[in-house]
């Protein structure tokens, strides 16, 4: 499952992983606008991942790391929602992996500056799937989702930290 969290629209997707290729479950959008409050969008995210969760029972959950803009308040709610949404996730038991947006579409299109509309378009052909267009937090979401599958598969799940290469390699220690 992957998840673009949002405070005004949440995307997520739901994808199926076999031996020959992935197929899509069910993809989507969480329409926060109508609420005024934004502890009222909070518990809607959780309530509503949650909800997928219980439905969909996902193995594992891939998130879009949020991104610094230039509004400190924007990027503290988005912050909240993703944290609420991680809450939920955590709440089942479920791994979660997060990414970032440059590492999704990079992992997507093969250029992490690739606007919503080539990730989704890559993603129609990728996925074999139509109707995305102006679903952009849906197909992101999915982004996320399909970003995770392929660093799985890649084996980049490795920690590539200084001191897990130190671990690795104690004959390089000074």
């Amino acid at each position: 499952m992957g998840m673009d969290p949002g405070t005004s629209i949440m995307g997520y997707g739901i994808i199926h992983v076999k031996e020959t290729g992935m197929n899509i479950l069910q993809y989507g959008v969480i329409h926060l606008n109508k609420y005024k409050s934004h502890e009222i969008k909070l518990k809607k995210i959780f309530e509503r991942v949650l909800g997928l969760i219980d439905e969909y029972n996902p193995d594992e959950v891939a998130i879009e790391s949020p991104f610094y803009g230039k509004n400190v308040q924007s990027m503290l709610k988005l912050g909240r929602a993703q944290g609420v949404a991680m809450a939920a996730v955590l709440f089942r038991n479920i791994p979660i992996k997060e990414y970032a947006p440059k590492k999704i579409k990079l992992s997507v299109t093969g250029n992490g500056n690739a606007s919503k509309e080539q990730v989704a378009k890559m993603l129609q052909q990728l996925l074999h799937f139509k109707n995305a267009a102006k679903m952009y937090d849906a197909t992101d979401a999915l982004a996320a989702a399909f970003c995770h599958v392929n660093q799985q598969k890649s084996g980049s799940k490795k920690d590539k930290s200084w001191s897990s290469f130190l671990s690795e390699n104690p004959e390089r220690e000074i």
